[in-house]
């Protein structure tokens, strides 16, 4: 039997890493730099057209939204941002008004010709009528549109019927800067948590108005904003390097950790009063295949990395972080993620769409015949629970208790559903055809990816299994989230981190949000009028339970079929501090201190 350091060895020797880590880059920025990887590829840096994790993640670290949420406090808490204080909230949650802190600045941009340029109320304006613009053609519309300020939906509408261009200039009465640093919305209807959507600041962060007219087309490549770093080089799909922005204002570092959190207060007695960022920089490097990250991380040529499922035996046998580990000093966190994965079907497909008894019955067979357990135990080697709705744990609207279909693998359920409603092997030849006997071909959209691989392996033994041909169309995610978003791709998986309420999760089957984040193109008015319903009610019973009656009706129809919540292991090397992937944060680098003579030593 080989242990797991000459098993690594003997990996280490047989793999050939990028050349990024073995070698010094020119845009290199210093010891004190984060080395993070990313499992796909970012899309740009342009908030107003992101909609992926991976550019998120560097865009909420380029701009600042109004509010954040305090770095350490669990449960969630807002904290002003760019804000002055908290929101002033009148008539029953419809007007927030909001003053910002004077003497903020935007990054230095040859689009500001050499002045300095202040964050004002206007940007902020300017910034969220760009995602009402139809030549943005925004991900985030159909998000925002359930919380449009009112007239901002009218101003979008009049361009595109009359074909011109949007008028930025408009004033609308509900998103108004009342003067240099105050701004206020007005919402057509009650919205007690409008002030969650303020704290994301990959989105919702501000954008000067110059420098989308300098860049035109050229924005996803040129992000500016007022936020610790800035963008340093981009070679696209493979290497993104950030720099401390060295105008970033004086921000120092404070937060409000729970009491039995060891390790926050640990950190917030260190790092109380330091000014952030607390690094020079972040490299960060595209790393599709877990081999290559684990083995990247093994080797100390990146910071930290989220334990691929395929090594979770290797990095933290039983759930301990193994011990050759632990003596080099390298620390462990092992949590469930706030998110679900999930295969979802075009609803506007002939084949698999619809709504219809036979249409409904084919989804809900598939569901049944996917295989969970299996996903489970060998692709994710047991790292991941089985979802049961698009609620994930710790966010409002979980219920540990509350079971659905979504589960269950029952191949018998599901050959008796096809066979009630016609989809049965006419012509001998082991597949099953459609009721009208045209062939039954289910195509499933994929990646290249290693963990892609299994589980389009996972999925063909399980269609199989009740007699349905698959096939897997293989393509770059960014082509396939384009095509998706187009309604042009039959089946697709995959997954989504929530914020503290899981309203954001049922997003993706709201009737208004086609086109955007609702993929399956899932439209049924009973949801719709819950979702509804949920956006103006606050946090109690009654709205808990809606959440699980918008489940139902997802499991009902089967747009998705929903797969898991996923267990992470996140590992740190020994020497970074005060760095923890932060649940609903997006914004962790700047908190990480690196110790750069360690790292040297260390990795000699």
């Amino acid at each position: 039997m080989i242990d797991r350091r000459s098993w690594s060895a003997a990996m280490l020797g047989g793999l050939a890493l990028p050349s990024w880590a073995n070698a010094a880059e020119p845009d290199t920025i210093g010891a004190n730099i984060l080395r993070v990887p990313f499992e796909s590829a970012e899309t740009g840096f342009d908030p107003a057209q992101i909609a992926d994790l991976y550019s998120a993640r560097v865009t909420a670290h380029i701009f600042e939204s109004l509010y954040r949420y305090d770095w350490l406090a669990m449960p969630v808490k807002v904290k002003p941002l760019t804000a002055a204080a908290l929101p002033e909230v009148t008539d029953d949650y419809r007007v927030w008004t909001i003053r910002l802190k004077p003497g903020i600045f935007f990054a230095d941009d040859p689009a500001f010709k050499g002045r300095r340029r202040e964050l004002v109320a206007e940007d902020y304006v300017y910034s969220i009528k760009r995602m009402y613009d139809p030549a943005t053609k925004s991900p985030s519309l159909s998000t925002l549109e359930e919380d449009a300020p009112l007239g901002l939906a009218e101003l979008r509408e009049a361009a595109l019927r009359q074909k011109k261009p949007f008028d930025y200039d408009t004033p609308v009465l509900g998103l108004r800067a009342l003067d240099r640093y105050t701004l206020q919305f007005r919402l057509p209807e009650s919205r007690p948590r409008f002030v969650a959507g303020l704290c994301a600041s990959s989105i919702m962060g501000a954008v000067a108005r110059e420098v989308v007219e300098h860049y035109g087309d050229e924005i996803m490549a040129h992000p500016v904003g007022t936020g610790p770093y800035r963008l340093k080089s981009w070679r696209r799909s493979s290497r993104i390097v950030l720099e401390r922005n060295p105008t970033f204002r004086e921000v120092l570092y404070d937060g409000e950790p729970a009491a039995d959190d060891v390790q926050g207060q640990a950190w917030l007695a260190r790092f109380k009063g330091r000014r952030l960022p607390l690094n020079d920089g972040v490299e960060i490097s595209v790393l599709e295949e877990g081999q290559a990250r684990w083995l990247s991380f093994l080797q100390g040529r990146v910071d930290y990395v989220r334990v691929p499922p395929e090594f979770t035996n290797f990095a933290a046998p039983a759930g301990t972080l193994a011990p050759n580990l632990v003596k080099r000093g390298i620390q462990a966190r092992k949590y469930v993620n706030p998110d679900f994965t999930v295969s979802w079907f075009n609803m506007e497909d002939p084949v698999v769409g619809g709504y219809t008894p036979d249409k409904v019955a084919l989804r809900r067979a598939i569901g049944l015949s996917y295989n969970i357990d299996r996903e489970i135990r060998i692709v994710r080697r047991g790292s991941a629970i089985a979802a049961q709705a698009p609620m994930p744990p710790g966010t409002y609207g979980y219920d540990a208790a509350f079971r659905t279909e979504q589960s269950q693998h029952d191949p018998a359920r599901a050959k008796a559903l096809l066979d009630l409603y016609g989809y049965v092997d006419r012509n001998g030849d082991g597949w099953r055809e459609q009721p009208d006997g045209s062939p039954l071909v289910l195509h499933m959209a994929t990646q290249t990816s290693n963990i892609e691989r299994q589980l389009d392996e996972n999925w063909q033994k399980s269609m199989a299994s009740v007699g349905v041909r698959i096939v897997f169309d293989t393509a770059q995610w960014p082509e396939n989230f384009k095509a998706a978003r187009a309604g042009k791709l039959q089946m697709w998986g995959l997954g989504s981190t929530l914020g503290e309420d899981a309203q954001a999760g049922l997003e993706y089957m709201y009737g208004p949000s086609i086109g955007s984040g609702n993929l399956a193109r899932f439209k049924l008015p009973a949801f719709d009028a819950i979702y509804r319903r949920m956006l103006v009610l606050p946090d109690g019973p009654e709205r808990a339970a809606l959440f699980l009656e918008a489940a139902k009706l997802v499991t009902a129809y089967m747009p998705y079929k929903m797969h898991v919540h996923r267990v992470y292991t996140d590992l740190t090397q020994p020497w970074i501090t005060g760095w923890r992937e932060g649940l609903f944060r997006r914004e962790s680098w700047m908190f990480a201190e690196v110790d750069g003579p360690l790292r040297e030593r260390l990795s000699r």
